[in-house]
């Protein structure tokens, strides 16, 4: 079975906002695609279509400092990563190969598919 590119938008984004490892990820990520100029004074300068949005560029800055400083971070700064990063479900779609993506996805579906066992009425 062949993915779509709406499957594959779903998955990511799913991922983006609900997997602690993929968001994280993700924030280092895009963060390493803004300029040094952008990293250092926190903002979007170049309007590439890579790394952070003008809007999101300050704050997602301190949540990937404070992340790769500390190694984590708090439950309410995880909240807004897995609300910001499936917008940039797009840069990370680059970065995966597109088989391995494609199995991944298929795996998705699948699971998402599958009925859910009800133990209680065995």
């Amino acid at each position: 079975m062949k993915t779509t590119q709406v499957q594959i938008r779903n998955f990511l984004k799913k991922q983006l906002a609900t997997n602690q490892a993929w968001a994280l990820r993700a924030l280092v990520r895009v963060h390493e695609f803004q300029t040094a100029d952008e990293q250092s004074a926190g903002v979007t300068r170049e309007n590439n279509s890579v790394g952070f949005s003008g809007v999101d560029a300050e704050f997602l800055t301190s949540l990937t400092r404070q992340y790769l400083t500390r190694g984590s971070l708090s439950p309410k700064q995880m909240s807004f990563v897995f609300k910001k990063m499936p917008r940039y479900w797009g840069q990370i779609k680059g970065l995966v190969p597109a088989d391995k993506l494609a199995t991944l996805v298929l795996a998705d579906l699948t699971t998402s598919a599958s009925p859910a066992v009800n133990p209680a009425a065995s």
